[in-house]
C-alpha cells in the first residue's frame, strides 16, 4: 500500500514538473504569432500555408507530419506511437500536444511565426492547446462547400498513383460531415479570434485576405512588444 502511494506521487510529482516546463516554453512561444489554420480536407489551406511560409518565414507545423516525423525517427515514443496507430487506436491528445510543443520550442529561436494546420479539430483539443503550449492569435477557417471539397478530394484520389479504400463519395461525405460537426464548436468557441475565408475564388484572391489578417497581427504583436 506505502508502495502504491509513493508511486502515485512520484508520478503527480513527474505532472507538475512537465506542466511547469510547459509554461515556461508557452510564455517564449507568446511571444511569436501563432495562427490556427482549419479548413476541410480539399479547402486549399496547404496551398495558402506555403504561400505564408514564402512571404513571413512563419513554421508550418501539421500534427500529422510530427506523429509520421516521430515514428520515422525510431525513437522510443516513435515505436510507442506506431503500436498505437498499428493496433486501430488514437494517438492521445496529450501525446499531440507534446509533439506541437515541442516542435514549437525547437524552431521559437529563428522563427517568425507558426501554422498550426489541421489543429485543433475539436473544441478541447483547442481549450488544451491555449492552456500548455499559448494562446492562439488567429484562427484562419477557409470555408469551402462539401461539393466542391468532395470533386476536390476524389480528383485528387483519381490522380494518385495508389488508389485508397475510403476513397469514395459515401465514406468522403461523412468525413466531411463530422469535420463540419467538430468545426462548427471550434467557431462558436473562438469567435472572437477567428477569420472566415471563402476558399472558393481564386488562390491569389484569397491569399490577399490571409495578408491582411497576418499584418494586423503582426501589428498588434509589434505594438504589445513596444509597451513591455
Amino acid at each position: 500500500m506505502l508502495f502504491m502511494c509513493h508511486q502515485m506521487a512520484m508520478k503527480k510529482e513527474a505532472q507538475e514538473k512537465l506542466k511547469a516546463e510547459e509554461l515556461r516554453k508557452a510564455q517564449a512561444a507568446s511571444e511569436i504569432p501563432i495562427i490556427w489554420i482549419l479548413g476541410g480536407p480539399g479547402c486549399g489551406k496547404g496551398t495558402q500555408c506555403a504561400k505564408i511560409v514564402e512571404k513571413y518565414g512563419f513554421t508550418h507545423l501539421s500534427s500529422g507530419d510530427l506523429l509520421r516525423n516521430e515514428v520515422a525517427s525510431g525513437s522510443d515514443k516513435g515505436r510507442q506511437l506506431q503500436a498505437v496507430m498499428s493496433s486501430g487506436g488514437l494517438v492521445s491528445n496529450d501525446e499531440v500536444l507534446s509533439l506541437l510543443n515541442d516542435a514549437i520550442s525547437r524552431a521559437k529561436g529563428s522563427s517568425k511565426g507558426f501554422l498550426i494546420d489541421g489543429y485543433p479539430r475539436e473544441k478541447n483539443q483547442g481549450v488544451a492547446f491555449e492552456e500548455r503550449i499559448a494562446p492562439a492569435d488567429l484562427a484562419l477557417y477557409f470555408d469551402c462547400s462539401e461539393d466542391t471539397m468532395l470533386k476536390r478530394i476524389m480528383a485528387r484520389a483519381a490522380a494518385a498513383a495508389v488508389k485508397r479504400a475510403d476513397d469514395n463519395e459515401q465514406t468522403i461525405r461523412a468525413r466531411l460531415q463530422t469535420f463540419k460537426l467538430n468545426t462548427s464548436a471550434i467557431l462558436e468557441l473562438y469567435a472572437d479570434k477567428t477569420l472566415t475565408i471563402n476558399a472558393e475564388r481564386d488562390v491569389d484572391d484569397i491569399f490577399q485576405e490571409v495578408v491582411q489578417a497576418i499584418e494586423c497581427v503582426l501589428k498588434k504583436k509589434a505594438k504589445a512588444a513596444a509597451q513591455c
